[in-house]
This record gives structure tokens, sequence and C-alpha cells, in this order.
């Protein structure tokens, strides 16, 4: 048994922020059944793709563990056996632009009084209500919008973009905790709240960190680069010099000690100027100088091993061929192999959340459609020969 066995899901959502918070959710045995377009299907299953014919890496790495249905919901009769799912389903997710579901005639009013025991979430920009709730957004909108934007990147130069998708994945774990508890309260009260997730939101949550700094001052936090709270400079380079040959370390306490003693500065052990986290910040690029002479001369793994058995946290910094390749990772699952019928045999990324002894089995992303007819005779009771109609009229 997992967590969310006997929770039923339907999907409007694509990309990224909808996708990932609803296959976290199929993963921990939600049904999720994801409604597509007939004939097109989620925008990113041709979008970065690098064979035209199979789906594209973009989507198998957000939507793993659900079922594809095709479904039209342009169309009357569309609309008419999407609602037939509702009524026998627990959470409908979307996000879409602002206005598109009353396009369809299924707002969130409309849905919160027909369907009570439905969890109506939804994902947008800027959430659905406040003054700029109509505004579309990105994940580097958002994550200017958000902040993060604004202090990230070395104190001389612009704001930086970061890689990681703290506005559409952000969003999609964020809405996932706003499922669970929605579907907590429906079961304690009898009816079900909707659930209103912004991307700038998730973003200025995930940032609150950085505003101990401005709550303190009351200025806006600035661009450290490297510099990580107590450390002068905490990313150093490592032999043989590649684009990612480098190691990250916290420089506190008796660490700085024994980074002295490593590199064959023992003699600086008691320096006045070095003692306290506050004089090494005022010397930080001394500091970068004497630790990255010895760091040099080292591969990354190397010092890994080394300052690991001194109790020293630290890490190579890692690119995505080492994480696909990492041990530790395979033994925790976070790396499956899986075989799609489409691709083959390939790498896939895991469940990062682990719930008592359950085992999760990563199943392939589905095929545009896969699961329509099933779901139609075995959900709905509805007929072969209505659903050869259903193609024919396009509603499938």
């Amino acid at each position: 048994m997992l967590p969310l066995n006997g929770v039923r899901i339907l999907d409007l959502t694509q990309v990224q922020a909808g996708p990932s918070c609803t296959q976290l959710l199929a993963w921990l045995g939600a049904d999720v059944i994801k409604i597509e377009e007939p004939g097109k299907g989620d925008r990113t299953r041709w979008e970065m793709a690098g064979n035209e014919n199979i789906d594209s890496f973009y989507f198998l790495v957000f939507n793993a563990n659900k079922k594809s249905m095709t479904l039209n919901l342009k169309n009357r009769e569309g609309i008419s056996i999407f609602k037939k799912l509702l009524e026998i389903s627990d959470v409908v997710i979307e996000n879409y632009a602002p206005g598109r579901m009353e396009e369809f005639g299924l707002s969130k009013n409309y849905l919160n009084e027909k369907y009570p025991h439905v969890v109506y979430a939804s994902i947008k920009g800027f959430g659905n209500s406040g003054p700029n709730s109509n505004l579309k957004s990105y994940e580097h909108v958002a994550q200017a919008a958000g902040g993060a934007m604004s202090t990230n990147g070395f104190n001389e130069g612009p704001p930086l973009f970061t890689s990681t998708g703290i506005g559409d994945s952000g969003s999609g774990l964020h809405c996932a905790i706003g499922i669970l508890a929605a579907l907590r309260q429906r079961d304690l009260c009898g009816e079900a709240p909707s659930v209103d997730i912004s991307m700038q939101d998730a973003v200025l949550n995930l940032l609150r960190v950085r505003f101990v700094e401005t709550f303190n001052d009351g200025q806006a936090v600035k661009r450290s680069g490297n510099s990580v709270w107590d450390s002068p400079k905490c990313v150093f380079p490592c032999r043989p010099n590649g684009p990612n040959d480098y190691v990250t370390m916290v420089i506190t306490g008796d660490a700085w000690e024994s980074l002295l003693a490593l590199s064959g500065n023992s003699n600086l052990i008691g320096n006045k100027i070095y003692e306290t986290e506050d004089s090494r910040k005022e010397h930080a690029d001394e500091i970068y100088e004497i630790i990255a002479a010895w760091t040099k001369t080292h591969s990354k793994n190397e010092i890994m091993e080394i300052l690991s058995d001194l109790g020293i946290p630290c890490s190579p910094v890692k690119d995505t061929v080492e994480l696909l390749n990492d041990e530790h990772l395979s033994e925790r699952q976070m790396i499956v192999n899986l075989n799609d019928p489409d691709r083959g045999e390939y790498k896939a990324i895991g469940c990062p959340i682990k719930v008592g002894n359950s085992e999760i089995d990563i199943t392939p992303p589905p095929l545009l459609g896969q699961n329509t007819e099933e779901v139609l005779t075995e959900l709905l009771g509805i007929e072969l020969n209505q659903i050869k109609s259903l193609k024919h009229n396009g509603v499938i």
C-alpha cells in the first residue's frame, strides 16, 4: 500500500509546475489521469525533443506513473465526459492561463458548488487573487518577481537566473502539500477546500532565509556570489581544472585549523588575523588563495574523502552526468532504470519522498492517449462502439 492509494486526480496541467506536482502524488500512489488535447497533448512531448517521433525527455521527467487520456474540453460531449469523471474523482488540478477554466464552464465556483467533494487546485503565475492575478508567468519571470534573481550572482554583476526550477517545481511542491492538506480537511469536514498556488508566492517562500538580512538591517540583500553566510568563499578549484572540477566546503570552527594543517600552513594556526569567522570574512581573498592552492593539487573526489573523514561538511560540485551515475543516488532509488515502449531503456529520476517502508515502482510516462479506452470503459462503463463514435467526432 502506498499512502495515496484510492485517491483519483484529474490532471489538466502541462509543462512543469503542475506536472511536477501530480507526478509526486502519482509516485505516492494516487491514480493520476492526465487529460490531454487529442492529437497534441502536453506541449513538452515535442519541445526540446531529440527525436521528433519520440516523446521528449522534457515530458518524460515530469510525467512518470500517470495515465494519459485524450479529451477535447472545447467540445460539449468532452465536457460531459469530464464531468462524469469529476463525480468519481478527488482532485482536479490546472495551471492554465487565467480565465481558461471559465471558458470551459469549469470555474472554481462552479466546481465547488457542483462537486463539493473535489479539491480544486490551481497554479498560476501570481495566484487567483490580487491586482496581478491576470498576469502570465514563466520560470524566469517567477524568479524575478519572487526575489530570487535579485539575490543570485556576484555583487558586481547583474542578477542571475538559477537553473533549479524553483518557480515551476517549487510551485508544484507547494501545490502537492496544499492538496494533501485539502484532502485531510475534506475528510474531517465533508467538503473540499480549493488550493490556490502562486509561482511568485512559492519563490518568495523558498527565499525567506535571505530575508533575515533585510529584517536585520532594512536593506535589500546584496549578491554575494560564493560567499555563504559566515564562509568567506566556499567553492574552490580542483584538478584537472575542468568546468566542474570544484569542491565546496564549510569553513567554520575547527575546520579552519584542519585546512591550514592540510594545506601546509600550520604556522598560521592561532594567527589573530584569521582567528574568528568575522576576521576571515574581512580577509576573504587571502583565505581563498590559501585553500585554493591546496585544492588545486587534488581532485574533487579526493578532497571529498579527506574532508569527510575529518567531519568537515563538503561536496564535489557534481554535474548532471555524474549524478546519473552516482552510486548513493542509485541505492536510494533517486536514479532508476526505465524501459519505455518507444525509447527503450534509459535512466530516470526517482521519487525524493520516502514514506515508511513503501517501495515506489517508477513506471514510464504514458504515450499520448494510452489509457483513454481504459478510463472510458472501466471507470465510466462506455461501450466500445460509442468510443469509436467519440474518436470519429474528435471528442477523444
